[in-house]
């Protein structure tokens, strides 16, 4: 078991006072067995009250409002949690009988929403590399595995090549990105393949094994192979989601897990800083937050826009 502390702030800088803010923030970090928040605090502009539920999917949603003017919003989340590392799924099972496990639990209401593939591009190729490697002549585990390696092995990771805004297909074709991209795309696959996928917000903490994406907010999958549960994934890393994964979200897309969102009233422009921390021991330095030092990058009379900037910038570190 591992313990790390994380500190993640998000702050808008406004060129003039907004009123009528509601934000939605998914920052709670998911409380299982293999996940346990010790603490959680979140503080936001003006000690607002965080109210808090538990949505579909099982994420714990935050929701605030701030009705008067102000020209900054600063969301602070201070994170204590132990990560307990997890068995690999024992692979022994004959093949046809897991994937006619998958079969029988399509309809099943923790994984009917994760089965759809979304068209786009490239899904002839994707149809005919699973038809070459004969996918289908191996087990769930070992598929999701090898499109894992595919993904890693044919997609480069360039940061600033993509944006929140690139589609399926601008990525296909690119052969490029971030995590975001790599974990849209094996997404993708392992669904056409018939296998239940779903995407995973959160962090990446810091090790020997892993380099991309530490110290940042992180995307992943989770394959659902039969006779285990869901399995984490990552294809940024080629590795399986373990003890160095902390999971904020899980979702059909990013839409399900994106980490703030909402809107307010005046149109205004508006600076984003954001920061993310990670560490194994408690005692650390603050994170200095900057003062609103508008310089005047984006103009919106909602951070949607700013939340997709977020994103961004995490995710390309």
């Amino acid at each position: 078991m591992t313990t790390f502390y994380i500190k993640h702030i998000t702050k808008y800088s406004y060129s003039n006072p907004v009123i009528d803010g509601a934000t939605l923030i998914r920052l709670h970090p998911i409380n299982d067995g293999y996940q346990q928040v010790i603490s959680h605090f979140i503080s936001v502009t003006n000690n607002s009250l965080v109210e808090t539920y538990d949505d579909f999917y099982g994420n714990k949603i935050g929701t605030f409002l701030i009705t008067e003017p102000h020209d900054e919003l600063s969301i602070i989340s201070d994170v204590e949690v132990n990560i307990t590392g997890r068995l690999f799924p024992d692979d022994s099972k004959d093949i046809k009988t897991q994937w006619a496990e998958l079969n029988l639990r399509k309809y099943d209401a923790d994984v009917i929403d994760f089965l759809k593939p979304a068209p786009f591009s490239g899904f002839e190729e994707v149809l005919n590399l699973i038809q070459s490697k004969k996918l289908n002549e191996k087990t769930p585990y070992k598929v999701a595995l090898e499109l894992c390696e595919y993904v890693y092995s044919n997609f480069k990771y360039i940061q600033g090549v993509t944006n929140v805004d690139s589609t399926l297909n601008e990525v296909w074709d690119l052969k490029a990105g971030v995590c975001q991209d790599f974990t849209n795309v094996l997404l993708q696959m392992v669904r056409m393949s018939g296998i239940p996928a779903r995407y995973v917000s959160g962090y990446i903490c810091p090790s020997d094994n892993i380099t991309r994406g530490e110290g940042a907010t992180h995307a992943w999958i989770e394959a659902y192979i039969p006779f285990y549960g869901w399995l984490g994934i990552d294809p940024t890393n080629n590795a399986i989601a373990n003890e160095n994964h902390v999971r904020l979200a899980v979702g059909r897309n990013y839409e399900d897990c994106s980490p703030v969102k909402g809107v307010f009233k005046r149109k205004v422009e508006s600076d984003l800083f954001v920061k993310v921390e990670i560490s194994t021991t408690k005692h650390k330095e603050d994170i200095e937050v900057p003062p609103n030092t508008f310089t005047g990058s984006n103009s919106n009379n909602s951070y949607q826009r700013n939340l997709e900037r977020i994103q961004q910038q995490q995710q390309q570190q």
